[in-house]
């Protein structure tokens, strides 16, 4: 059982950076533009507006990797030492950051502020994107998923659809992590549409812009359409937008879900 759990976590980060570096390509494209260079992308190529690497990552991983880091160094949640490793990692000069994430963690910089105030603004998918850590530190706890989710999220975004998606988020990746079947990733979802009706994807759009429901209805819409990692993959990448995060966070809960063995050698 432990082994198992630790073999999807691996998975569940490895999904991360696929759909991070697989998205990066497509970033900012319409799905029509996708089609007309691509026909349909599915290789690990780089490129895109930042030019990036063939497998390189951007910002979703690499803050997900320093918030993981934090709890790591401390053994404990650590709010402050999160701040501490975003602004380490702000410093570095890395190849991309949202303006929200960048406002929150120079809030911090110059204020000590370790919780931003509500912003209307706010609902963007930037606090979302980095809770793979935050659902492992949680493993078997809901109570201390919630705060710990929240809290993570406040550092640089504050908004009840933010908050509410880490929270759908963080649990779906648990769920996966101990083995729930698709039945009872998708009650979550219910359960979220049921407090926040902006998040229904039963009628999906086809908008994947960085606005959190639309990231999540893109997100939900392949997770429960394919039957494969692969497949979920690349249906939430085509669809351009903001390409990297829907990818990492599909990547997170399709790895969780799907397992190691089911990430294709060719993006790894």
């Amino acid at each position: 059982m432990v082994g198992d759990v630790l073999s999807r976590a691996r998975a569940a980060y490895l999904g991360l950076a696929i759909g991070d570096a697989l998205g990066a390509t497509t970033e900012f494209m319409t799905p029509g533009e996708i089609k007309a260079k691509y026909k349909v992308h599915r290789k690990m190529i780089g490129g895109g507006w930042l030019y990036i690497k063939a497998g390189q990552v951007t910002d979703d991983t690499e803050m997900s990797l320093a918030l993981g880091r934090a709890l790591i160094n401390a053994g404990s949640w650590d709010l402050k030492g999160i701040a501490e490793e975003f602004l380490v990692w702000m410093r570095s000069k890395p190849i991309d950051i949202g303006a929200t994430c960048r406002r929150g963690i120079r809030d911090y910089m110059l204020k000590g502020h370790l919780e931003m105030p509500y912003n209307e603004w706010d609902a963007g998918n930037g606090a979302a994107m980095r809770m793979a850590p935050v659902a492992l530190f949680c493993l078997g706890d809901d109570d201390l998923l919630c705060e710990c989710s929240c809290a993570q999220a406040h550092l640089t975004h504050n908004h009840p659809l933010s908050d509410a998606a880490c929270l759908a988020i963080g649990r779906m990746v648990q769920m996966a992590l101990l083995g729930a079947d698709r039945f009872s990733l998708h009650e979550v979802t219910r359960q979220l549409v049921a407090e926040h009706g902006n998040f229904r994807f039963n009628n999906y759009r086809g908008n994947a812009g960085s606005y959190v429901v639309d990231t999540l209805q893109t997100v939900f819409h392949y997770l429960f359409s394919t039957a494969s990692f692969e497949e979920c993959l690349i249906g939430v990448v085509n669809q351009g937008g903001d390409a990297d995060t829907t990818g990492a966070i599909a990547g997170m809960i399709a790895g969780a879900f799907y397992g190691r063995d089911s990430l294709p050698d060719r993006w790894l």
